[in-house]
């Protein structure tokens, strides 16, 4: 029996748009209520940032947002595993050397900092995942831990990015979820992990889980879940480390494959 259903948001709830069908969603969200299933989304943006998507619906939510560095539920945050000020301001000073043309986006429990050069169209896609967001000349200025480090690249060079950063990869976790995007965390802190945890907080097993992704930062997620789907649009590590394929993202594969299984139980 399915009691916790997880999915990541970008390229898998989320359509190409960035939004999600909300008349379906009152569906899927009745039945889960009346189920007694847990609703999380697992993912990179900021945890105010999937409040401001789902609106009055976040509060029935567990939110492991913040690339999953975090878990937030009814307003308050119940875990959060940070990366010490000293090792953040060491990675972003490597990042800036290896280009200045990628965009740092470093986060903190306070929001998400950008600089002040920012382009206007690489702000509005740090907007697009981020609620609270404040402009810094220079990363030092940033005296808190922070809670991750992302990085978005125009020019798609992620992958090779993500090794120059070898030298932490013990002392972070770094994944590259697609050519453009990387995101940073406290080492061995992933959604595999945080997942883990919010399941011993509900007592739910992965026998009792459901999940959807599409990127490779996903993969760990897929781990913890029996019922484990990739959308069609995922790419194929991912659909090789799955038990499920399902419909694309622009066609409703979440709702429309939790509506399908939780009618049979």
């Amino acid at each position: 029996m399915i009691k916790l259903v997880l999915t990541d948001m970008d390229g898998t709830f989320l359509n190409n748009s960035g939004d999600f069908n909300r008349e379906l969603y009152q569906d899927v969200r009745k039945m889960m209520q009346e189920k007694g299933v847990v609703f999380a989304p697992v993912t990179g943006k900021q945890c105010e940032r999937v409040e401001e998507l789902f609106g009055d619906d976040a509060k029935d939510l567990w939110i492991l947002g913040d690339s999953a560095t975090r878990i937030k539920h009814n307003g308050e945050f119940v875990y959060e595993s940070l990366l010490s000020n000293k090792l953040g301001l060491e990675i972003i000073r490597l990042l800036e050397e290896i280009s200045l043309e990628h965009t740092v986006i470093a986060c903190t429990r306070d929001g998400a900092v950008v600089k002040q050069n920012i382009p206007l169209e690489e702000a509005a896609i740090v907007r697009g995942s981020y609620a609270q967001v404040r402009q810094v000349a220079d990363f030092t200025e940033i005296k808190d831990d922070f809670v991750k480090i992302t990085i978005h690249d125009p020019a798609l060079n992620c992958f090779e990015t993500r090794e120059k950063l070898s030298p932490f990869f013990e002392s972070a976790y770094i994944v590259a979820s697609e050519a453009a995007w990387i995101d940073i965390a406290n080492a061995n802190v992933h959604k595999g992990t945080t997942v883990e945890h919010l399941q011993q907080i509900l007592g739910v097993t992965p026998d009792q889980t459901m999940a959807f992704g599409d990127g490779y930062n996903d993969l760990e997620l897929m781990k913890r879940a029996t019922f484990s789907f990739v959308v069609r649009n995922a790419v194929q590590e991912l659909k090789d480390g799955s038990n499920f394929i399902t419909r694309s993202n622009e066609e409703d594969a979440v709702m429309k494959t939790i509506i399908q299984l939780l009618a049979l139980q």
